[in-house]
């Protein structure tokens, strides 16, 4: 036995280690196979050895060679063994062996999920953290399920090390185990406040990751967001962060005016590219998401696009791509800020890389307009002559179809001009894109019914040269044009000018040299101009023309019969027989013709990509029945099939010829090189290419011949695209001219109206050169909608998309794996004691519903806490009619500091309500109560946050808006401005703290008419107080454009920013809004005056303030003093109290029965505090500020307002 071990020492002294292996497979390059096949079978000897420390060399060996490709599944189960081992340096090969080759599908992984549970509860950090890594490469939904309590324990681990691998392998196991997102998702939210930065990032990369695919369940975590947003130093957790409220701002577009500051100081600071580049990306998602043209945000805009522009010169190519890549973001919402630089996007098409070309390509894509079109077609078509290589000029014929063919062909004004440009494209050589012009041809020539004859015409002269394009062509694939040419001259015949001459064009000897398919709709179309011809001479009574075309067809059509083409041979041969068989009734003087159109009938619309999918399943058919009785259970799989067409014989298995040696195919060579070097027909090999150049004559040697490039290669009677040009720029000239004239005349008539702007030429007043009918896609009758169809079924983010604010069931907690203990027997004692208890149990139904309750009241407590950290100002409602919210007092007040959570407000306030109770109270009793106090307070704090809803005494004070009496009446912002049978102009003023002297005027425009109305302009006469703010380089007197067209029935929003110098006194300024309105008849231009009414409420903010600061601010003997009293209020003070906070902008100081403190400040900093008192039928309002005027100002307001309910 000694020996026996002995012997096994020696032998281990000599296995391979992976340097052996390594090396060996090196040395054996030219039978590395053999050689690794050899150390395979040596692998699995080792592997059968109960040595430990042999058992993880191999497995060390093998992931070697998985790495070189080779199978290594056979091993799984010794890999497991491995993995087991005590030893740190054996386990860590295992589990990397096991990472590499482990997946859903190997048979033994279940036997992993112990020995991971083992590893992970195991107290040295480096087992977990191995096993952590491990798990995360093969973890299944089966793990995912098992182990989810034990990494969500592990996140809460001692060590940043373990914490920040639990937290990261989280996302593994939602993705295979979604259930786990909800129970594990507070404690992966506690991370993001980890005291440790390496935790805090792996927070933040899994939760943003998430966020990615599903953003709307993680909008409540905006607040604690944006608090790193604002501390972090982090780029890249910056990075992450930004790139969430990128995906968040188009949920809640409150959340963009807050983001808007400080991503335009990380602009202004931040010198990482990377950093920039996300934050222009992000800023340009929030103002997509603001309201279209606010003033206020125009400077954003235009430093992004600044950065951008610097981003696109730099000599870095990484650098210069991203810049065109968020500049082509901008470009959708804001097209003018980007146009400005389309000299530097231009320059960009003649760099060298061809990716940035690409993407200015696609930028010039979005720059387009009624315009720029033929400008910019102009000279993608100067850098198609230009460009090097196919693929590039491939990309730029692409663009320059998609340029012209968006939006249903929406910016071209002259499709003969389209046309020609297409026909220009047929010259290019060396192109792969003959389908997509022909596509085009097709596409235009059935949509725009106008173009029809001129398409045939250029078609026709086509087909007349057809020998010139399929000559130089056919290698390339641009003779596909000649199959839109020959389908449209064919399917449009009637507009033919000669078609006796296009008709023999197409039966042509050299058309049959042409592809397949081509060859089959020369035929197709030369029976449909053949019917068309023969429709004619019947009609003229031309016999003779009739009979010679016939015979034509009779000679020609041979030539398609012998094509080898099956659908051309088919076609061909029944049109054949079709002409003899008139070809005999016209010899009997039978009229044919009728019946020969009949075959082509109607019209051929196009049809849309998706008619298929909606066609609707008739009723009574079931796709999923059988058509046939299914085949019965009880056939054998081992019978074979019947033959079908002829008895089979059975098949021979041929016998493999035995395998020559090395001397036998040796010899075979040499008799194959003598019977090559014998055969007169066999092509020898080309010398070395060294000889061939020492022989060969030099360069300076080789002729030079000059060639004319001057000439274009042309098409003889196609026009050319500039010609139109040409053509566009005069007939838009007269266009503004004939324009002028009639504005002259109208304004000699008195018809026009002053317009303080001049009048600009926009995309919709250049009118098409011809009237353009759109023939638009065919639907099937009742089709289905098939909004789901884009949707991947099988997407793993689809199954979380959770709601994680939705409170936790006891159904969804995470099992925890125990030890099932066995049950002893009962005792008839203990039977009667659990017959009792389960008699206790049944009240418990109750206590199931009160959870449910709390349960549904946290969640609103959440969305009010998103609410209350997104409101600084009160939200202005969308709708200028009355809105059917309720304004709840919460949404009065603001919140004095960011990313505050409820529990701590819930806390302060409670301090505070002690500290006045404490107030009311002697002072002898507060040092004796000191102590008691303290040891009482986190009882007291429990039952404040159970009882803080309900509030059991009237005399208790209710602090800073908490008021819950009774349902609030619907109220809006919103005041109605100027209303005509056009537009209905309504508006709202807000002021905010940061500026002092500025307040934003919102303006909701309504379309009440049938025109739509567009170049609205709004203008306001300035007073020495109030102006307007307009752009740059305007005058007094000009007006401020608004960014945006209303079609009938349609409002939108516009702010317009106005500065004040004196906010004491009302005062009301006179203004205009003149627009033009086009409908059908015409264009009229019209006005709407109004008188925008600043009233001292407009340049409050609703601020909080707490008890003891408004106490000391009405004892610092400051302010002023006024009061007044109405009578004949029969309204609740709760809907009183409201009304007030709305309209006016106060917040709830205090409030006791019915009496209450309000307080408020304006933009300019007073300080305005109210005492309101109701009595029986009557209301007092006492107020101070630290400016009388704009006191009694205030108070007469207040008592307009009172007077109304």
């Amino acid at each position: 036995m000694a020996l026996k071990m002995v012997k096994g020492s020696i032998d281990r002294m000599f296995d391979k280690n992976l340097q052996d292996l390594v090396r060996g497979i090196r040395n054996h390059k030219e039978d590395e196979a053999k050689y690794i096949s050899q150390c395979i079978d040596e692998i699995k000897q080792e592997l059968k050895q109960d040595n430990i420390a042999v058992k993880a060399n191999a497995v060390c060996k093998l992931t070697y060679l998985q790495m070189l490709g080779y199978d290594i599944s056979w091993a799984a189960f010794n890999i497991i063994e491995v993995m087991s081992a005590s030893k740190f340096t054996f386990k860590r090969i295992g589990y990397l062996a096991a990472s590499q080759c482990f997946h859903e599908g190997t048979d033994v992984i279940m036997l992993t999920t112990n020995q991971i549970r083992k590893d992970l509860s195991s107290p040295s950090q480096y087992d977990t953290g191995v096993a952590l890594t491990g798990l995360s490469c093969f973890v299944t939904p089966d793990l995912a399920r098992d182990l989810a309590n034990d990494i969500m324990t592990l996140m809460s681990h001692t060590k940043p090390y373990i914490r920040k691998k639990a937290v990261l392998i989280m996302y593994k196991v939602f993705l295979k185990y979604p259930e786990s997102l909800r129970p594990a998702f507070p404690r992966l939210k506690e991370k993001l406040e980890d005291p440790d930065p390496g935790v805090q990032s792996a927070a933040v990369n899994v939760i943003c990751e998430l966020a990615r695919r599903n953003p709307k369940n993680y909008l409540s975590l905006a607040p604690l967001f944006f608090k790193l947003m604002t501390s972090s130093t982090n780029n890249w957790v910056l990075i992450k962060i930004i790139k969430l409220f990128g995906a968040l701002t188009p949920l809640e577009p409150r959340l963009g005016k807050k983001l808007i500051e400080p991503l335009t100081n990380l602009i202004h600071s931040t010198s990482a590219m990377s950093l920039l580049y996300e934050c222009v990306n992000t800023v340009i998602a929030v103002l997509i998401s603001l309201s279209s043209g606010m003033p206020n945000h125009s400077a954003s805009i235009q430093l992004c696009v600044q950065k951008l522009r610097i981003l696109i010169e730099d000599s870095d190519q990484n650098l210069k791509y991203l810049g065109l890549l968020a500049m082509s973001k901008i470009l959708r919402t804001h097209p003018k800020s980007v146009q400005a630089h389309k000299d530097l996007v231009l320059q960009c098409l003649d760099d060298k890389d061809e990716s940035i070309r690409l993407r200015a390509l696609d930028l010039l894509y979005g720059m387009v307009s009624k315009k720029n079109l033929m400008e910019i077609v102009k000279k993608l078509m100067m850098h198609v002559d230009k460009a090097e290589g196919t693929t590039y000029r491939d990309e730029l014929l692409t663009k320059i179809i998609d340029i012209c063919s968006q939006s249903n062909y929406q910016h071209i004004t002259n499709f003969e001009w389209y046309i020609s440009i297409l026909v220009e494209l047929t010259r290019l050589e060396g192109t792969r894109h003959g389908h997509l012009i022909a596509a085009q041809m097709l596409d235009v020539a059935i949509r725009v019914k106008a173009i029809r004859r001129f398409a045939v015409s250029q078609m026709s002269a086509l087909l007349d040269s057809a020998h010139l394009v399929a000559s130089s062509t056919q290698r390339n694939g641009l003779c596909e044009v000649l199959y839109a040419a020959a389908w449209i001259c064919g399917e449009f015949s009637e507009h033919l000018q000669e078609p006796q001459q296009t008709l023999e064009a197409m039966l042509r000897p050299k058309v049959t040299t042409l592809p397949g398919h081509i060859q089959a709709v020369y035929v197709q179309n030369v029976v449909k101009l053949y019917a068309s011809m023969l429709q004619q001479t019947e009609q003229d009574s031309d016999t003779e023309a009739a009979q010679e075309l016939t015979q034509l067809m009779v000679e020609r059509l041979p030539q398609f019969v012998q094509s080898a083409d099956l659908e051309v041979q088919e076609r061909a041969s029944c049109v054949l027989q079709l002409a003899k068989h008139i070809q005999k009734l016209q010899a009997k003087d039978v009229l044919v013709a009728g019946e020969v159109s009949a075959l082509f009938a109607g019209e051929l619309n196009p049809v849309a990509p998706k008619a298929q999918k909606k066609v609707p399943v008739p009723e009574g058919l079931d796709l999923d029945a059988w058509i046939n009785e299914p085949p019965s259970d009880s056939e054998s799989e081992e019978e074979m099939p019947k033959a079908i067409f002829h008895d089979e014989e059975p098949r021979h298995a041929k016998q493999r010829p035995p395998e020559a040696d090395e001397e036998e195919l040796a010899r075979r060579r040499e008799a194959r090189k003598q019977e090559q070097a014998s055969n007169p027909f066999y092509i020898k090999s080309s010398p070395s290419p060294q000889k061939r150049y020492q022989d060969a004559p030099g360069v300076e040697h080789i002729p030079v011949v000059q060639i004319d490039l001057s000439v274009p290669l042309k098409v003889p009677g196609l026009p050319t695209s500039e010609q139109y040009v040409k053509l566009e720029e005069e007939r838009r000239h007269r266009q503004r001219l004939e324009k002028e004239r009639r504005r002259k005349r109208r304004k000699e008539k008195g018809k026009l109206r002053h317009h303080s702007s001049l009048h600009t030429e926009s995309d919709e007043d250049i009118a098409p050169a011809q009237q353009v009918d759109i023939v638009t896609e065919e639907m099937p009758e009742n089709a289905l909608p098939s909004d789901e169809d884009d949707k991947d079924p099988s997407d793993p983010y689809r199954a979380l998309d959770i709601d994680l604010d939705k409170p936790l069931a006891d159904s969804e907690k995470l099992p925890i794996q125990k030890h099932r203990n066995a049950e002893p027997s009962k005792s008839p004692e203990k039977e009667d004691i659990s017959a009792l208890e389960k008699k206790s149990k049944k009240p418990r139904k109750k206590e199931k519903k009160h959870r449910e309750k709390d349960r549904e009241k946290k969640k609103e407590r959440k969305s009010e806490d998103l609410d209350f950290w997104l409101s600084t100002t009160p939200p202005p409602a969308t709708d200028p009619g009355p809105s059917t919210e309720e304004p709840r007092a919460d949404a009065i007040v603001t919140a004095p500091e960011e990313g505050h959570e409820e529990p701590k407000r819930l806390e302060q306030k409670d301090e505070e309500e002690e500290q006045q109770q404490d107030l009311r109270k002697p002072s002898k009793h507060k040092k004796k109560k000191h102590k008691k106090e303290k040891e009482e307070r986190p009882k007291e704090k429990k039952k404040s946050r159970k009882q803080l809803p309900a509030h059991d005494g009237a005399s208790d004070p209710v602090e800073n808006g908490a008021l819950e009496e009774e349902p609030l009446l619907p109220m809006s912002s919103y005041c109605l401005l100027a209303e005509n049978s056009y537009v209905k102009m309504t508006y709202d003023i807000q002021g905010s703290l940061q500026k002092h002297s500025q307040v934003t005027v919102s303006i909701v425009l309504e379309n009440q008419g049938s025109s739509v109305l567009k170049n609205m302009e709004l203008n306001v006469l300035d007073s020495l107080n109030t102006k307007l703010a307009r752009p740059e380089g305007s005058s007094v007197h000009d007006g401020v454009p608004v960014p945006f067209q209303l079609p009938p029935g349609i409002s939108n929003e516009a702010q317009f920013v106005f500065t004040i110098q004196s906010i004491v006194m009302a005062q009301k300024l006179k203004g205009t809004l003149s627009f033009i309105a086009k409908n059908e008849e015409g264009s009229t231009h019209e006005k709407l005056d109004f008188k925008l009414h600043f009233s001292c409420t407009s340049y409050l903010i609703t601020t909080p303030c707490y008890s003891d600061a408004f106490a000391k601010l009405l004892e610092s003997g400051d302010l002023s003093m006024s009061s007044v009293k109405v009578d004949g209020i029969s309204m609740s003070f709760q809907n009183l109290l409201a009304k007030i906070c709305f309209h006016h902008h106060f917040s709830v100081v205090e409030r006791v029965d019915s009496c209450a403190s309000l307080y408020s400040r304006s933009i300019q900093g007073h300080h305005i505090c109210l005492l309101v008192k109701k009595g029986e039928k009557s209301v007092s309002v006492d107020g101070k500020c630290s400016d009388s005027t704009l006191l009694s100002n205030l108070l007469e307001e207040v008592k307009a307002t009172l007077a109304k309910c």
